[in-house]
């Protein structure tokens, strides 16, 4: 027997929105604690950058109208 479990379109977005700006927040919460001396990895701290920069055009396309 299959089971599928169906959610319609804005609710998919508003997931989706919500999860990509909390790894966003998260990110930036270690950058933040990594300027206040926790240390990171020199290529995650690039990273994190990156992937800020790209989560902040990422999310304007899930944003609730």
């Amino acid at each position: 027997m299959s089971r599928k479990l169906e959610i319609d379109m804005d609710t998919a977005n508003r997931i989706t929105y919500l999860n990509l700006k909390e790894w966003r927040a998260y990110l930036k919460k270690e950058l933040k604690d990594h300027k206040k001396g926790k240390w990171m990895h020199p290529e995650d701290v690039v990273m994190n950058m990156k992937y800020i920069d790209s989560l902040d055009l990422i999310i304007k396309a899930f944003e609730p109208i």
